[in-house]
């Protein structure tokens, strides 16, 4: 099983648990999903091309698990509040991932493959921490941390 089948397996355990389950098909498909309160979770996964996933959770504790494979792909995250993580895996070619955390305890993780990607994560409060990694040519990657 690759890591992307195991995360869009996880993230589709963690949608069925939380009674949410949004589904996206290939083709310019946009996905939105806000979260407010504690304790929440979401997960993601989106195949095929010119796709969006737009995550926001403002609490406690949260975390956003996304995948996706194929091409023009974005990914932004944004979480505000305490312990929250944030783990993005992209696949293919002009992929973007943005992470936004505010507020202590947070890590984010993402992993690109392909060529032309580009990551930003910014993570303000204390005890934060990033780790990215990209395969391919052209990828950039910035991490701002205070």
């Amino acid at each position: 099983m690759t890591i992307a089948t195991t995360i869009r397996t996880a993230a589709f355990t963690l949608m069925m648990g939380a009674g949410l389950a949004t589904a996206a098909a290939a083709g310019g498909n946009s996905v939105t999903i806000e979260q407010w309160g504690s304790g929440n979770a979401v997960g993601g996964a989106q195949s095929g091309h010119g796709q969006r996933l737009s995550v926001y959770q403002d609490g406690w504790s949260n975390t956003s698990i996304n995948t996706q494979d194929g091409y023009r792909n974005r990914t932004v995250v944004g979480q505000r509040g305490h312990r929250n993580t944030a783990d993005t895996d992209q696949r293919g070619r002009g992929n973007i991932a943005g992470v936004a955390q505010f507020g202590g305890h947070n890590e984010a993780e993402v992993d690109q493959r392909g060529r032309r990607n580009a990551v930003g994560v910014i993570q303000s409060g204390h005890g934060n921490s990033a780790s990215t990694s990209q395969h391919g040519n052209g990828n950039v990657a910035v991490i701002v941390q205070d």
